[in-house]
């Protein structure tokens, strides 16, 4: 697959930074009217991708990001639809749980979204690049090369390293392991802004973003928790082919199982996170 890197105008001034939609409207109406509350403007907001996926309103979401002109990139959802394939590529073991909830939410996304809504999955860049307060800033969803990978906070900071030297980045920011952090080491930085369309795991029904800033010329940053009207995106999921444990996470903020993560973020399950 070609991996397709978007360089974008250099960015002065504050810059909002979310991924994981997952389908959920509700989350993403009150991202959007946090990004107005801050007077943020549409080409200083960043999305990490993964638009669409566990929740109930797909179509209204992709619908939703397209009329507002944000910077988005695909996340391995969008790339798997758009290629035609069976499931959303995370390569999850057979038969776990992961793997059999997304055996019923991959194909209901198959159902709802169009033809004209794969094209715009397809032309979405994989990755961006601009440079921010004297920083090369790379976005990427998972990993690169591979956008379906995870990286967590505990990942060897080798993994990351190797990454950085493959982009020529100072600063990675990327999505997709479902919680926020971030990881400094040798004058550079991994931020991941953690997603809106579910909890981090954490035992409440929050989700993260994050703020970027350039005063003074130096890069600084927040990791933020948004409420959302959380009991409607649940609600919406109910009597329709989805997993209805995502609807009760996205109630009580635990995730089913820890199928993906890391020794160490298993043994964080329910604990809450606090802003960075």
């Amino acid at each position: 697959m070609e991996q397709k890197i978007k360089a974008i105008a250099d960015i002065r001034g504050p810059v909002l930074v979310f991924g994981g939609v997952y389908s959920n409207l509700q989350a993403l109406e009150a991202i959007y009217k946090k990004a107005k509350e801050l007077n943020i403007v549409a080409n200083h907001i960043i999305c990490t991708g993964d638009i669409v996926a566990y929740c109930a309103q797909p179509v209204e979401c992709i619908n939703f990001i397209k009329d507002w002109g944000i910077h988005c990139i695909a996340g391995n959802v969008e790339i798997n639809l758009y290629q035609g394939d069976d499931d959303c590529g995370c390569n999850f073991s057979d038969g776990g749980s992961c793997d059999t909830y997304s055996r019923q939410w991959f194909p209901y996304l198959k159902s709802k979204i169009t033809a004209d809504d794969l094209i715009w999955m397809e032309n979405l860049p994989h990755y961006l690049t601009f440079n921010y307060a004297g920083k090369k800033v790379f976005v990427l969803h998972g990993a690169y090369p591979n956008t379906s990978e995870f990286i967590f906070k505990s990942t060897p900071w080798e993994v990351k390293q190797n990454i950085f030297e493959a982009t020529n980045a100072d600063v990675i920011i990327a999505g997709h392991c479902g919680i926020p952090f971030s990881d400094a080491q040798h004058d550079k930085l991994w931020l991941n802004a953690g997603v809106i369309g579910m909890p981090a795991n954490d035992g409440t029904p929050k989700v993260w973003y994050a703020l970027l800033d350039d005063e003074n010329e130096k890069l600084s940053f927040k990791i933020c928790e948004l409420d959302y009207d959380f009991e409607t995106a649940a609600q919406m999921m109910e009597g329709k082919p989805l997993p209805q444990t995502y609807k009760e996470t996205l109630k009580t903020g635990i995730w089913d199982n820890c199928e993906i993560l890391p020794e160490k973020e298993s043994k964080e399950q329910g604990v809450n996170l606090i802003p960075i």
